[in-house]
């Protein structure tokens, strides 16, 4: 079982930049593949970047490309998420998930999730 805790959501300006965080339980978890997904008020939850491990390959959604950078400190068991060039656009919930297997977008597939963290983006 894998326990997942994100943190250092908030408000931002457009342009801004915030840092996610996500705390694994788990000495075990250092072996997942980690992802983050956001959810806006509306919509369905979308794939926002991911990470092998033990993190030589990143994947970005196109909408994030460029912009946002997801790593991990394995010995630390954490995974992070460095947002820059902020649009209002990013607002969401933003999640932090693990599964076993390689790499996927599809939140089906992740087995374990952490409850989020909100990221609102002012104009």
């Amino acid at each position: 079982q894998v326990q997942l805790e994100e943190s250092g959501g908030g408000l931002v300006q457009a342009g801004g930049s915030l840092r996610l965080s996500c705390a694994a339980s788990s000495r075990t978890s250092s072996y997942y593949r980690m992802g983050w997904f956001r959810q806006a008020p509306g919509k369905e939850r979308e794939f926002v970047a991911a990470i092998s491990w033990p993190g030589l390959s990143t994947y970005y959604a196109g909408s994030v490309k460029g912009r946002f950078t997801i790593s991990r400190e394995n010995a630390k068991n954490m995974v992070y998420l460095q947002m820059n060039s902020l649009k209002p656009e990013d607002t969401a919930v933003y999640y932090c998930a693990a599964r076993k297997e390689d790499y996927t977008s599809t939140s089906l597939l992740y087995e374990y999730w952490g409850q989020g963290t909100q990221v609102t983006v002012s104009s």
